[in-house]
This record gives C-alpha cells, structure tokens and sequence, in this order.
C-alpha cells in the first residue's frame, strides 16, 4: 500500500536544507500541502534569508505539488503563531507538524558559553513547543494529527562536545511521551506514536526507554543493599517500557506490598 497524504497540510520546520528539505520533498511527493519553514540561518543559528525556504518551494512546485515557504524563527513563539494563522487562511487546516528545526553551538562543556547552551535549547525544545502549542488546539478540534519530533543518538547515548545540543534532543523525547499520552483521544499522535525511530544510509532501528525489573532494598542500609545488588538491579531480562510514568510507581508499590506480605 502506498501511503499518501492527499488533501493534508503539513509543515516541516528548518525544512530550507538537510532532513527538513527530505521531509518536505517526500510529503509533496505524496500529495501533501507542505509549509516550507526556515529562518535561514548558518547552522550556529546566526544569520537569516527566507531564501533557502522559497528554493525547496521552487522544487516542489517544479514537480507539481503546492507549497508555501515561511521564514518565521520557531523560537518566536508570535511568529510561530503567525505561521498557523496565515496557514489556517490559506488552506483552512493543518494535520501534520514536523518539528526539525535546529542549531548546532558544539564545545566541550568546560568551555561551553551559558548562552549557546540556552540558544540551543530555545532553538530545538522551546521551538517545537511553539510549533506544537500553536498547532495543538487545532488539531484537536479536527480530532486528527500528526506530530514528528527529530531527536538524535547525541541526545540518547551521548556524544562528545554536545551536553547542549544533547539536552534538547532528549527533552524532545519527554515531550513526545507526555504529548501522545494527552493527545491520544484526539487522533493526535506523535507519530508513529511513542516511537524512537533511528535511521541513517538505509537503516532502520528502534530505540526505547526501558526499566528493568529491579530488587527491593529498604532500612537504614539501603545504600549498601543497592551497592551489593547493583548487578541484580542492572539485570535486563524481562524489561519492560511502562505505558506512563505512573505506572514505574506503581511497580515499586507492588514491590513494597510483595516484601511486606512475605
């Protein structure tokens, strides 16, 4: 089956280069209405030309689809808003949001100034904030959406030189899980829901936040009891990825109820 998405407005953000760019051409090529959105900027974040936007338009519209570019920063959280607006005039909807936009300030954290730590955090969390807070509503009263956040394995695993560029990446992937959780009687889903998808030169992987099935230590010793145990804690069989934050709780109450009745 081929997936299509005729009659759909999507818009990719940082979409003027790079993945974005992938993203917007694919969704065109498939029948989207694709917001072309891209400050313009180097890749520090420095600089801006709606140029970059307005030549991927170019290449969509070379190939017949219909799209509209858009130089707003997502870290302006008014201009974002202004996007949906003129967006939801035009084509009157919007069921899909992919928040790509980024910059890259990388140094190790010793000599990391505060504010490129805090630019990139703005730029990657607080922008697809703005993108999704601004689309969210609407997506609700259309009870549809789709909602692709771009993490990275810096964010998951680590990588040397971006503690800041990491920090944000995995904070998109709290947002995601809270996202889908509350957006779920909706239709919304940040999409394929709750999943981590790794990719790179034709690979495909998973990636998931796990919890292992752990020990139970209490008293006035529990710090040398989780000291003796740590392999045991550690130990990965049988894992599982809880549906909610919530329910890590109540498996520790069930551990404590278990130890108790025994």
């Amino acid at each position: 089956m081929t997936i299509r998405f005729d009659g759909q407005v999507a818009i990719v953000t940082g979409a003027g280069g790079g993945l974005g760019r992938e993203h917007a051409l694919a969704l065109a090529a498939r029948g989207a209405k694709v917001v072309v959105n891209d400050l313009g900027g180097a890749r520090d974040g420095s600089g801006g030309s709606a140029t970059a936007a307005e030549a991927v338009v170019a290449e969509i519209e070379a190939a017949g689809g219909e799209a509209m570019a858009n130089a707003a920063s997502v870290t302006d959280a008014a201009a974002v808003e202004a996007m949906v607006a003129e967006i939801m005039a035009r084509w009157g909807r919007i069921d899909i949001l992919v928040n790509n936009a980024g910059i890259l300030r990388d140094k190790s954290f010793a000599k990391m100034e505060l504010a490129d730590f805090r630019l990139v955090m703005e730029v990657h969390l607080m922008g697809a904030v703005h993108c999704t807070k601004a689309v969210w509503d609407i997506m609700r009263a259309q009870n549809y959406g789709r909602i692709v956040m771009t993490t990275s394995s810096s964010g998951l695993f680590g990588n040397f030189g971006q503690a800041n560029y990491g920090a944000a990446k995995m904070a998109l992937v709290g947002l995601m899980q809270t996202l889908a959780i509350e957006g779920a009687k909706n239709d919304i889903r940040v999409a394929p829901t709750r999943a981590i998808l790794a990719a790179g030169a034709g690979g495909f992987e998973r990636a998931y936040v796990t919890l292992t099935q752990g020990d139970f230590a209490v008293g006035s010793d529990a710090p040398e009891q989780v000291a003796a145990r740590f392999d045991a804690i550690s130990d990965r069989s049988n894992e599982i990825v809880p549906d909610m934050g919530a329910a890590q709780g109540m498996i520790e109450l069930t551990k404590a109820q278990t130890h108790h009745s025994s």
